[in-house]
């Protein structure tokens, strides 16, 4: 089986694009980080120590770099959960309840929690973080469900 076909032809698709997309919100948290940077008149000498010019990024630069951060916390929880989901799915079949909602739902709710972190919203903010760690817990429990549970 070609990875090509875990994405497009099998039961399993959902949550290899789960893992797939989650990395690439990752990647995406980058981007406004590079933006503060920039403002924050990045150099190259900055490279020797590139957290030391922090206290130079202006208050949504700082808040793009602790959401890029938390963008890898997120993903390094999320991964394994998918990768559960993907392995149940091959193993048994279908997983049952929420998972296939839950797995395309993490991705773009840790995407809106982006902008909603750097613009300082917080209800948002932290409406979106708990409902994406509780999309992540979901494929945890289903992925377990589905190969211990005849």
């Amino acid at each position: 089986m070609f990875i090509t076909d875990l994405v497009t032809q099998t039961a399993a698709a959902p949550y290899a694009l789960s893992l797939v997309f989650s990395g690439a919100v990752v990647i995406a948290s980058v981007i406004p980080l590079g933006a503060a940077r920039s403002q924050a008149d990045f150099t190259m000498n900055d490279m020797k120590a590139p957290r030391a010019m922090f206290d130079r990024l202006p208050a949504w630069g700082k808040r793009a770099s602790w959401a890029h951060q938390n963008s890898f916390e997120a993903f390094s929880l999320h991964a394994p959960a998918a990768l559960l989901a993907l392995i149940a799915v091959l193993q048994t079949g279908e997983l049952q309840g929420l998972a296939i909602p839950a797995a395309l739902l993490q991705p773009l709710l840790r995407l809106v929690y982006l902008p909603a972190y750097i613009a300082n919203i917080p209800p948002l903010r932290g409406l979106c973080w708990a409902s994406a760690l509780l999309c992540t817990g979901i494929l945890y429990i289903e992925g377990v469900k589905a190969l211990l549970l005849p």
